[in-house]
């Protein structure tokens, strides 16, 4: 039953994907304007997170890159149904800027493996399609609530076929991604996810403590690999991209937890200063706090106050 769900909901997302580009963007702004107007979760998350990571903006600065946050965010949605749901050299041919590929064509050839840090920065499916042109590959994510969702998951990446595996994040997930790097392969990973009490560190994220995942330095650091950061960015807007690829500092893969998941933080917040607008500020990054500091869940009360309404 989820797989026959599942199916529909590919079908619809196909046609929502043949809409021409600037239908897509007028429907994006208009889902934003709606977020805005209801003061939804996207709306209340953002407006929360911009509270936290920036607090020596104005209020009117922060109101309005709040409201530049949701429209990148819609139309990253309606970005990705396209690019799930039509033929990716069709979608590869709107990169049209590569930065450090030769970086990316070395570090393969080295034979040592492979670790790409993707962080929630312009649109990480199409450099999921960028990295399967080139390579087999990977990569880690975090399986839907739902089972219907798992599904549809499965089926819009499934036209990568036997490039692309997906591993999902539970027990058995580290042996996995230490194999494919053992054998020189490559593996994809969200850094910027927070992860289970218990299996991350806390460090900075634009100056506030964000549990942070020690999985990508522990692999790393046992098996050697490299690793790079990639990411796709809108130009001008888009939907014209440029995807650059970067060396990740040589702490990531220290032997301190603290420092690897210090210098994550630190790269992933230099990439989403690039433009803040296309970073995924709708994700409740700071839910968990620092023990023994009687720190709340900064988002509670934003909950609360929806739930009064």
């Amino acid at each position: 039953m989820p797989r026959a769900v599942a199916a529909f909901l590919y079908a619809i997302a196909s046609l929502v994907g043949r809409l021409p580009w600037s239908w897509l963007r007028a429907i994006g702004d208009a889902v934003a304007w709606v977020w805005r107007r209801l003061d939804a979760r996207e709306s209340r998350v953002a407006r929360r997170n911009l509270e936290l990571a920036l607090p020596d903006i104005d209020a009117d600065a922060r109101a309005a890159l709040q409201r530049a946050v949701l429209g990148t965010t819609a139309r990253q949605a309606l970005e990705t149904l396209r690019f799930w749901t039509r033929p990716h050299a069709r979608n590869l041919a709107l990169i049209r800027e590569v930065e450090g590929a030769e970086a990316f064509d070395a570090a393969l050839a080295s034979g040592r493996g492979v670790i790409v840090a993707a962080p929630h920065y312009g649109n990480w499916e199409l450099l999921n399609q960028w990295l399967a042109a080139r390579t087999p590959l990977a990569i880690l994510y975090r399986p839907p609530e739902s089972a219907v969702g798992e599904a549809f998951l499965q089926r819009a990446r499934a036209d990568n076929g036997e490039r692309v595996t997906q591993v999902r994040a539970d027990a058995g997930a580290v042996r996995q991604l230490f194999k494919r790097l053992r054998d020189g392969g490559v593996v994809g990973i969200l850094p910027d996810q927070q992860p289970k009490a218990g299996d991350g560190a806390f460090a900075p994220f634009f100056g506030v403590p964000a549990l942070t995942m020690t999985l990508l330095s522990r692999l790393a650091a046992r098996s050697q690999a490299q690793v790079l950061f990639a990411y796709c960015e809108r130009i001008d807007g888009g939907p014209m991209f440029r995807l650059r690829i970067e060396a990740a500092p040589p702490a990531i893969a220290a032997d301190d937890p603290d420092a690897g998941v210090a210098a994550l933080n630190a790269m992933v917040e230099r990439i989403a200063r690039r433009d803040l607008a296309q970073y995924q500020w709708t994700y409740k990054r700071y839910t968990l706090r620092p023990s023994g500091r009687g720190e709340d869940n900064p988002y509670r009360d934003i909950e609360r106050r929806r739930t009064a309404r």
